[in-house]
Formats: C-alpha cells, structure tokens, sequence
C-alpha cells in the first residue's frame, strides 16, 4: 500500500518522505507543481491542492496513510479539512499523522470525529525558522528581532519527519498527540551565538521594533491574522513551548538533534558565496 505524503515539497514534507522511503514504504507526493518537486526518483508525484478536495480523488486510491498539513498558501489555515477526511475515509485510509499549525482547526477535529488512527505532531518553532535571518547575516553580519529574549525549544525538522514516520508505520499510537521539541530552550540571542561559532563571524543582535517584524512577515508573505498571531505567541508563549520534551527520543530511538546541527547543515544560508 501506499503513504500520502501532502506538503511533500515544504519544510517539514522532504524530510517526512525521505524517512518512509529509508523505511521501505511506497510514497506518493502531493504538490502543486510536481514540475518542481525535486524529490528522490522512487517517489510518485502527483497534482493536487488540499484547497480543492476534487484533486484528491484519484491521488487517494491505494493510499493506506496521510501525512497531512493543516495551512495552505501564504500560511493560511485550511477549511477543507471535513472534505479531505471523508473522502480518505472512502478510499480506506487508515492512518494519519497532522502537523499541527498552533491552533486546533477544521483538519483537527475533522479527524478526531472519524474512525481514522490518527496522530498529531505539534511542533511549536522549526529549526528551519531561523533562515529568515539569512539575507541579514550575509550582507550585513546581523540579525534584527523583536523576540531576542524570548525562549523556544525549536526542533530539527527531519526529527519531526521521524517521528511521522514512526507513527504511519508501526502500531500504537493511534489517538496520541505528540509535541515535539529539540533538547535545548534557547533565546534568538542564544541561536544567534550558535550560528556566529558555527559560520565563524561576527554577527550582532539588533532588536526590532513590532512594526519591522510585521514588515519582515509580509514579505515573507504571511498572512495579517496570521502575523498577529505569531507576536502575540512569541511575546508571551505559553511553557510548554520552551519546555524541553523528549519525545522524539521516546518515539524514534534517536535523541532530538541539536540547532547546532542544524545550523552545521545549513550553512550555506548564512556564508557569503
């Protein structure tokens, strides 16, 4: 049978079908533009957007598990939710792991309400986030943030894509809600300092203002809700969001891995050509 990876080109999705193919599973891909993809060679890819239910009806036949995402474009939460879920349930789906976007949605209680095995993964800060201060650090050596000393416990995305991996292929965790973190609680400053050690430069810290981080999502192309949520969130998250959990370990067999890996990773954000 086959998994259903949607979002398969974002963030998250590359590393959730990278970890089915090591784990031997047939995986289809959901994109807009399969054109683009850029996913490994054994991975189907296929047309479609979870904004149209109607695209999905042929991509879901064989599909026994959905990875599924919960905004579509520009950030925005889905409301096909409802649409999605019953049409999966008719072509016997089984399982569903949900990235969770910071609040429970259409796609939440969607599948709570059905007979699916599903699992959800709250993660509350990517690793990834950190590539909004890119540009900066290459051209000027800094990085503007209104949340310097705002603590998260980010996690790596490929642990995220791990964990989803573990939850579509093996039994026993059908219901559970699983929030993910890395294994430190870190202030932007802190992640400012890992990624000066790691790319060998000085980089300072400049605290923005609310309206030059609002400036700096729009051209992001985030959505205003969307923006205010997120200032709001960052200005005062909840514990939970910098409480370190060990969760991926628990789950994976494998410790969470560090931002300091991460950023080893990506280096190339951050250096000059």
């Amino acid at each position: 049978m086959t998994i259903l990876v949607t979002g398969a080109t974002g963030t998250v999705g590359r590393h959730v079908v990278d970890q089915l193919i090591r784990r031997g599973q047939k995986v289809r891909a959901l994109t807009r533009n399969p054109r683009q993809a850029n996913l490994p060679a054994d991975v189907e890819v296929v047309a479609g957007d979870l904004s149209d239910p109607s695209t999905l009806v042929s991509t879901l036949v064989g599909v026994s598990g959905m990875h599924l995402i919960t905004t579509g474009a520009e950030y925005t939460p889905l409301e096909t939710g409802p649409e999605i879920v019953e049409l999966a349930v008719k072509a016997g789906v089984r399982r569903v792991t949900i990235l969770w976007n910071g609040e429970k949605g259409p796609f939440e209680r969607a599948v709570e309400a059905s007979d699916l095995e599903w699992t959800q993964l709250q993660a509350f800060e990517f690793m990834a986030n950190a590539r909004k201060w890119a540009d900066s650090i290459r051209s000027e050596g800094v990085v503007r943030d209104l949340f310097g000393g705002s603590r998260i416990a980010p996690v790596h995305e490929a642990d995220i894509g791990r964990v989803a991996a573990v939850a579509l292929t093996e039994d026993g965790h059908a219901g559970k809600v699983y929030t993910l973190t890395g294994p430190e609680s870190l202030s932007v400053q802190d992640r400012v300092r890992i990624i000066r050690e790691i790319i060998g430069r000085d980089i300072q810290f400049v605290e923005s203002s609310e309206e030059e981080e609002r400036e700096q999502m729009r051209k992001m192309g985030v959505q205003e809700d969307a923006i205010e949520y997120v200032i709001r969130w960052h200005l005062n998250p909840p514990k939970s969001a910098y409480t370190v959990i060990p969760t991926v370990e628990e789950i994976t067999g494998q410790p969470a891995r560090t931002f300091a890996q991460w950023v080893s990773e990506h280096v190339q954000y951050f250096k000059k050509p």
